[in-house]
C-alpha cells in the first residue's frame, strides 16, 4: 500500500471523542513496550508519527491515526505493565472494553507479540477477549530480526499453541528494523477493507 497521508487525528478516552463517520478502523493491541509504535511507524513509512518510548505505559489513550483519508489505525494502551496503579489499569480496561465491544467501524485487531518469547498470560487473555467479542485478528510476531530466520517457524508454532490460535485468523513475522512482513501485513489489512 502506498501511504499518501498519515496523521494523528485524536487521542480519545470515551466514545463521544471517537472520529465521526464510517471509515474502517484497525486496533493495535499488545503488551507495553512490545513495539506497537514501531509497527505503526514502519507500516506508515514515518519515523516518529507514533512516539516510541523505552518507558512502558506511555500510551494511555486510544490514539486514532488517519491514513490516506480512508481508514484508521487505533493504538490502544499496552497491557501488563505493573508500575501503573490498579485504578488506572481498571480505567484503561473499561476504555478498551467499551471500544472493542461497541465500535462498529472496527474491522480487525492487530495483536502484537514478541516472536522471541512465548506469549504471556496477558497476551493469551487479550486474544481470548478478542475472540469472545468475535473480532478478527492479525497476530504480528515482531522483533523477527532478533531471531535466526531458520527458527521463525518454530517460534510461530509456539505462539500459535500458546494462544490457542484460531485458523480463521492470520499470523506473520515482522521486523520494524528490516521491514520483514510489512507487505504481507498490508495485504491482510487490505483484505479486511
Amino acid at each position: 500500500m502506498i501511504i499518501h497521508q498519515a496523521e494523528i487525528y485524536i487521542s480519545a478516552v470515551k466514545p463521544e471523542q471517537y472520529p465521526p463517520g464510517r471509515e474502517p478502523e484497525f486496533a493495535l493491541a499488545g503488551r507495553s513496550n512490545v513495539g506497537k509504535s514501531s509497527f505503526i511507524n514502519k507500516m506508515l513509512n514515518r519515523k516518529n508519527l507514533a512516539r516510541t518510548s523505552s518507558k512502558p505505559g506511555k500510551t494511555q489513550t486510544l490514539n486514532f491515526y488517519h491514513i490516506n483519508e480512508s481508514f484508521y489505525f487505533v493504538d490502544v494502551p499496552g497491557y501488563g505493565y505493573a508500575k501503573v496503579s490498579k485504578k488506572e489499569r481498571e480505567a484503561w480496561g473499561r476504555m478498551m472494553e467499551t471500544y472493542f465491544s461497541t465500535r462498529e467501524q472496527l474491522k480487525a485487531v492487530v495483536l502484537i507479540v514478541d516472536l522471541r518469547h512465548p506469549p504471556s498470560k496477558d497476551d493469551v487473555m487479550m486474544y481470548d477477549f478478542l475472540k469472545h467479542y468475535g473480532l478478527r485478528c492479525l497476530v504480528v510476531a515482531t522483533k523477527a530480526d532478533k531471531v535466526p530466520r531458520g527458527k521463525w517457524q518454530k517460534h510461530l508454532k509456539n505462539v500459535k499453541e500458546t494462544l490457542g490460535f484460531d485458523p480463521d485468523d492470520h499470523i506473520l513475522v515482522f521486523s520494524s528494523e528490516t521491514g520483514e512482513g510489512k507487505d504481507q501485513a498490508w495485504g491482510i489489512i487490505q483484505s479486511y477493507l
